[in-house]
């Protein structure tokens, strides 16, 4: 079968065979935020975030088209000029022939999703499940759980976690007794405090997931739930692009379509540094 370069069109759909928009929350943004459905697709870059520096990665290498993970415009816009940063990024884009496309939220709850991901990273083993399904698929859902390959204390368990996501600025926090067996952890790929519920009542050792508020996960380990690990926003969903950019490339090549696929490892995090950094313990604050 002859090798053909794809239209733009023609990867959203491929996109969205696996990550459905219907599947998005009614508040998020997902889908063509730029470009031309009928423009050749050659290149695609995978990226987290739709910032300036994956813009410029973009244009760098010849990108055709950015996949993010995050909207561009999640609370909508009157106006794209140039002189608001999120303007410059769509006329950058824009002037380079660059397309952008959003998969968020139906990323997150699908099969092969972000949590899939995240759980993976981690180390967890055997087979996954929602940790909260959804109403229509058990299969597809919020978060993920699964076990260990074998029983581990909370310190052992969450440098393992560490070593694999990507590195931050910021460690990993851990709420609990770093000496406690745990063997199933929960996840969930980006902000997963309004899951600490359903997470204490699936009965998990320990769960992992970022932007952990101090009253929310104060009053769950108050209520007894399960350990807490606290990771990088940015962190938690990078390791789903690599899946992603896998299943894209591979889905199209069994069409005899063929388009060169990259990771962005840029970290977009937006913390970028501790107080270790920038005072070292023998430079004296004043």
């Amino acid at each position: 079968m002859e090798s053909i370069s794809p239209t733009l069109a023609e990867v959203i759909a491929e996109i969205e065979a696996m990550y459905d928009p219907a599947w998005a929350e009614d508040w998020d943004a997902v889908g063509l935020v730029c470009g031309d459905p009928d423009q050749t697709v050659r290149r695609i870059l995978f990226a987290v975030d739709p910032v300036a520096v994956v813009a410029d990665e973009a244009v760098e290498w010849g990108a055709d088209l950015i996949v993010a993970h995050h909207p561009l415009y999640l609370r909508g816009t009157t106006t794209v000029a140039a002189s608001t940063p999120k303007g410059r990024v769509v006329h950058r884009l824009i002037g380079n022939g660059i397309a952008l496309y959003t998969a968020h939220t139906n990323a997150d709850v699908a099969a092969h999703g972000v949590s899939d991901a995240l759980a993976r990273a981690v180390g967890l083993t055997g087979p996954l499940r929602p940790l909260q399904p959804a109403a229509d698929d058990p299969a597809r859902g919020l978060g993920r759980i699964g076990t260990l390959p074998e029983p581990m204390t909370l310190r052992r368990f969450a440098a393992r976690a560490a070593a694999g996501l990507p590195r931050t600025a910021a460690p990993l926090r851990v709420a609990g007794d770093p000496d406690r067996e745990v063997r199933t952890v929960a996840v969930c790929g980006g902000a997963g405090d309004s899951l600490l519920a359903t997470a204490r009542a699936a009965g998990v050792d320990v769960y992992l997931t970022a932007d952990l508020r101090h009253h929310p996960a104060s009053e769950h380990m108050e209520a007894g739930g399960p350990a807490l690990i606290d990771a990088a926003h940015w962190a938690t969903e990078w390791p789903w692009l690599p899946v992603a950019a896998d299943r894209l490339t591979s889905a199209l090549a069994a069409k005899g379509i063929t388009v060169e696929a990259r990771v962005s490892e840029a970290v977009t995090d937006a913390w970028t540094a501790t107080t270790t950094d920038v005072y070292p313990e023998d430079e004296e604050l004043g």
